[in-house]
């Protein structure tokens, strides 16, 4: 199983990112889908979770910022990032059921 995790980068506060994940390797639509991140000298954290028929699961933190998405059709999975914050610093890592792909640096300048 493959997964690469793109659309990471540099952002003022306030602004959004659109991180995309295409897996290969395994039947995506049969699998949940998850986006974790780790942000410098933190624990890597849960931000959002889909599972194969669409419900969404978010960190507290995130709720009402961020959204999560699936296309099985082009087996990926998408994070919408808004009204980011300096806090949302972090390496972005997606999931796919226990395989997890290489990451996406986010940083938020205030």
């Amino acid at each position: 199983v493959q997964l690469q995790a793109s659309g990471g980068g540099l952002v003022q506060a306030g602004g959004s990112l659109r991180l995309s994940c295409a897996a290969s390797g395994r039947r995506f639509s049969n699998n949940a889908m998850g986006w974790y991140r780790q942000a410098p000298g933190k624990q890597r954290e849960l931000v959002a979770l889909i599972d194969i028929v669409g419900n969404t699961h978010y960190a507290d933190s995130v709720k009402g910022r961020f959204t999560v998405s699936r296309d099985n059709a082009k087996n990926s999975a998408y994070l919408q990032m808004n009204s980011l914050k300096p806090e949302d610093t972090a390496v972005y890592y997606c999931t796919l059921d226990v395989y997890w792909g290489q990451g996406t640096l986010v940083t938020v300048s205030s």
